[in-house]
């Protein structure tokens, strides 16, 4: 089953402890944990928002006055529900859904004012007076305690990236003399997995402008490279997603591109997929968890390094605390986790550009945590013989009448979200 799913189910007699519980990718339990017990106060959260008059919250005391109104409210709507001698199904999503509410927040508050509990907690409120407010775990181990380690009496927990056992112990909430780690060697050849340096500039805010344009160019030189296969952009972001989008469609290659939003990206994933052209993929957040094996596709570019967000509550508070070790570690595994979307069998193969200089300094940085086996492709890391900047070339191996059921199929899906776009892709 899914882990969130797993998670989910703590403390119902649902899915009862095990000797052994499996799970795999499992560098990413620190991040499940803070999911699970961010609590956000939203219109979507909350049925009764226009209700309430929201302060402009400056820090947690604030943030736990402002829970108790709220699941003050929360308890007299659920009052007023209970009174009624018959629900409908949204009254009952409601009901349910504002009881989960009051849980968490009472639950918030139980271990903000704990002075044993080894939870930092950190509020979030961007546009002040009246917006949304999120309130957010920063040392997630005491939740993975009921959700996950009280579940089972042994754990196997796979994953490549777990860089660091100590580190990974301490974010989980495990005592490293209790924890083995098996580090197991690579079985895909390094050649057939080589990182190649198309860099073309620092993709930070202050240089994106600058920098995403060249990186269009190489782009469309790497596709000219591998005319009859598919490929995969790593845009890290919506806005560096819609600036390359319009940057190739500028440059006469948009025939062979297809891009996702945040509704429909499952449905774009898979038509992309399933599709027998070689059109390039415009992906964001898409670094894990998805297998492109064989000619589902056979190169990548990695537009961005993946450093975390700095505006993040979370992030700015590790790095007040001189975590940096953290901070290039995390942007490392993002990294590793993304380099092995096209290789996924010791026979396959799949070539990476990295076009972000960021990326070469991280790998400096984050040395130290550095599997052996990915040390091996940085070792290898070269500059690729590119055609010249010619989109005719990049297109070459698209037919007219390759071009046309492209189309077609495009406007047909929409967004993906159609019940029967798997059927027209």
């Amino acid at each position: 089953m899914t882990l969130a799913y797993f998670m989910q189910t703590a403390g119902s007699d649902v899915f009862g402890k095990r000797d052994v519980v499996v799970i795999d990718e499992a560098h990413g339990l620190g991040e499940w944990a803070e999911m699970y017990a961010t609590i956000d106060l939203s219109p979507q959260s909350i049925p009764m928002w226009n209700d309430i008059d929201v302060p402009d919250i400056d820090g947690l005391d604030e943030a736990v006055a402002f829970t108790e109104r709220v699941e003050h409210l929360a308890e007299r709507r659920v009052k007023e529900l209970r009174k009624k001698a018959e629900l409908t199904g949204e009254e009952v999503a409601e009901r349910d859904s504002l009881n989960t509410l009051r849980q968490d927040l009472g639950w918030f508050r139980e271990d903000y004012t704990d002075t044993e509990s080894a939870t930092t907690w950190v509020v979030d409120q961007a546009d002040g007076e009246h917006a949304p407010v999120t309130i957010k775990p920063m040392n997630p181990e005491r939740y993975l305690k009921h959700t996950v380690w009280d579940r089972g009496n042994r754990f196997a927990l796979l994953s490549a990236t777990i860089l660091n056992k100590e580190a990974f112990c301490a974010n989980v909430g495990l005592d490293p003399s209790n924890v083995a780690l098996v580090e197991v060697g690579h079985t895909f050849p390094v050649e057939n997995r080589p990182l190649y340096d198309v860099a073309q500039g620092k993709m930070t805010y202050e240089h994106r402008d600058d920098t995403l344009p060249d990186i269009a160019r190489t782009i469309v030189r790497i596709m000219a490279r591998h005319t009859d296969e598919k490929g995969l952009i790593h845009c890290h972001s919506y806005a560096i997603q819609e600036q390359l989008k319009e940057l190739l469609d500028d440059f006469g290659v948009g025939a062979r591109v297809r891009t996702h939003d945040k509704e429909g990206r499952d449905g774009a994933l898979s038509a992309w997929k399933r599709s027998d052209n070689p059109d390039v993929f415009l992906s964001v957040k898409m670094e894990e968890a998805l297998d492109l094996e064989g000619d589902l596709c056979r190169w990548q570019v990695l537009c961005k390094a993946p450093y975390p967000n700095t505006r993040d509550s979370r992030v700015a508070r590790r790095l007040e605390d001189d975590q940096w070790g953290w901070y290039y570690r995390t942007a490392l595994r993002t990294v590793i986790q993304a380099c092995g979307r096209v290789v996924r069998a010791p026979d396959d193969h799949g070539a990476t550009y990295l076009a972000d200089t960021s990326l070469l300094d991280l790998f400096e940085r984050a040395d130290h945590d550095m599997p052996d086996w990915f040390r091996a492709q940085v070792d290898r890391l070269s500059q690729p013989d590119l055609p010249r900047f010619a989109p005719d070339q990049a297109l070459s191996a698209l037919s007219s009448g390759t071009k046309r059921r492209h189309d077609r199929s495009r406007s047909r899906s929409g967004d993906g979200n159609h019940p029967l776009s798997d059927v027209w892709d």
